[in-house]
């Protein structure tokens, strides 16, 4: 094939093309046409039918409307005709009130007529009465004036003589009747009060408490008082200083006596003795420290024994102060008669009492081991022992009632429960026992404490013990405050005093010693 006709007919087709494209745009051209006359007639048709629906929309709407109107407008009436019935119901009401009150207005003046009325109708009868009033008291007065003239009494003293006459005769069976009913509350409380007494004796049985002012002290053979003595008696100085009992070393075979009126001490002493005879080593030193160990042992004893005893009388949550309290009590003794012993007696008294009674069993039981607590301070005390230990039941956090009870046992206070005469019986019936208290002995302790507190009393004084029964009183001093020749005028102040402010039988001398000791220790 020639070029030529290659060329031809490449012109050819791109002619054909040509014509070919320009054809099928004018058929575009006429369907594009044909649709865009389609949806102008489309959208007539819903614009039409949009309207005829918006129309249709609207007049419903206007009856909605027209009907809700009609609905609001009847509900208006409605509520205008409930309110025009309310205000012509308040206004009949208005009208009968006012009605009423001139009703009531025209019967109050009727009202005021009748008092008015009735007034002078009273005034009438009050003049009436007021002459009849008049008549009697005239034929009264009369009838009285006769009377007199008859009985030779005037109104007055007839009047008095019947009230006297009458009051007499009220007080005589007044004074009968309160006599009888005396007479037979005292029998039936005497009945009583010896019944339960009887039962409580009955009941509680102890043995006769009754100790002295001496222990004996028992050794192996004699030739132990010679240690315990020491040369030149420098032993038992030392025993006596340390301890303030006075050691007695006499021809009784095989027993020392140890002399001292404070129970406690006299135990120091005897345990004291006990330890050094039984470890052979007896020395001034040695002395001292056994008594200080001892010491600390009867402090420990003291509390164990006063936590025995609340345990076997059943007193719980007790202070720890108040237990050692009660622990001293087994070396203090009352008239003679062994204050632990008595209290624990004084103690089961009452709670038996209290039993039989309908009381409080276990607050007797505690006030009266307690209600002698007062009898063994420390230290001296210028109060008597109930009002001391009535202060410390107070401290250490006892019940009113118990309080109570520890004070008023000996009436120093007013008593204001039931609890405590009860203690006050208990503690009377412990102590009223034959052979249970001896009041000298007592009087002796008394005289010995005075004593030894006559001694103290003067500046400089260290300790001061009273032996051989009160006769002498041993008095020591501190070396730096006391001078050799002061002691001889201290002597003499201390003798001067018990002569003016004591009484006591025989003779008191008077020992001051005073000891200087100069000690270095060796490392």
């Amino acid at each position: 094939m020639t070029p030529t006709a290659i060329i031809i007919g490449v012109v050819c087709l791109i002619l054909g093309a040509v014509i070919g494209m320009l054809f099928s745009k004018s058929s575009l051209n006429a369907k594009a046409k044909f649709i865009v006359e389609d949806a102008k007639k489309n959208a007539d048709n819903l614009l039409e039918k949009a309207t005829v629906q918006a129309e249709s929309i609207k007049k419903e709407k206007h009856l909605q409307a027209k009907e809700k109107f009609m609905e609001l407008k009847s509900q208006h009436d409605a509520d205008i005709q409930l309110r025009e019935r309310k205000m012509q119901d308040s206004e009949k009401r208005i009208k009968d009130k006012e009605q009423k009150l001139n009703d009531d207005l025209s019967k109050t003046g009727k009202l005021e007529k009748d008092l008015e009325r009735q007034m002078g109708d009273y005034a009438k009868k009050e003049d009436v009465l007021e002459k009849k009033q008049q008549e009697l008291d005239s034929v009264t007065a009369q009838k009285v004036e006769m009377l007199e003239r008859i009985s030779g009494y005037s109104a007055d003293d007839a009047k008095s003589e019947l009230v006297e006459a009458l009051k007499a005769e009220a007080k005589t069976r007044a004074q009968s009747h309160v006599q009888n009913i005396m007479a037979e509350a005292q029998l039936n409380a005497k009945q009583e009060a010896k019944k339960i007494v009887i039962q409580t004796i009955q009941r509680i049985g102890t043995e006769q408490a009754i100790e002295n002012s001496v222990s004996v002290f028992n050794i192996e053979s004699d030739e132990v008082k010679g240690r315990i003595i020491g040369r030149e008696g420098r032993n038992i100085r030392a025993l006596e200083a340390a301890t303030g009992v006075e050691i007695i070393v006499d021809d009784t075979p095989e027993a020392i006596l140890l002399s001292c009126f404070d129970p406690v001490r006299r135990e120091i002493a005897r345990l004291s003795l006990h330890r050094l005879v039984t470890d052979g080593r007896i020395h001034p030193a040695r002395i001292e420290e056994v008594v200080e160990k001892t010491k600390k042992q009867i402090e420990e004893e003291i509390t164990e024994v006063g936590k025995r005893t609340v345990i076997d009388l059943g007193v719980h949550g007790l202070h720890p102060e108040l237990v050692k309290i009660v622990g001293r009590m087994k070396f203090r003794s009352s008239y003679g008669q062994n204050l632990l012993q008595h209290s624990r007696e004084v103690a089961n008294i009452a709670a038996t009492m209290a039993a039989e009674l309908g009381l409080n069993v276990k607050l007797a039981k505690r006030a009266g081991l307690l209600h002698d607590i007062g009898k063994v301070p420390e230290q001296e005390s210028e109060l008597p022992h109930a009002l001391l230990g009535m202060q410390w039941a107070e401290k250490y956090g006892e019940s009113p009632e118990v309080i109570n009870a520890i004070g008023a046992h000996h009436d120093e206070i007013e008593m204001t429960g039931l609890l405590s005469p009860i203690i006050q019986v208990a503690d009377a019936i412990s102590g009223a026992r034959p052979g249970a208290r001896r009041q000298v002995l007592e009087s002796y302790i008394q005289r010995l404490k005075d004593l030894e507190a006559a001694a103290l009393s003067f500046d400089g004084v260290s300790s001061a013990y009273a032996i051989q029964a009160g006769r002498e009183l041993r008095v020591m001093v501190e070396s730096g405050k006391v001078s050799d020749d002061k002691s001889a005028q201290l002597s003499y102040d201390i003798s001067e005093k018990i002569q003016n402010e004591l009484t006591y039988p025989g003779q008191v001398r008077v020992t001051v010693i005073r000891e200087t000791r100069s000690v270095n220790i060796a490392r």
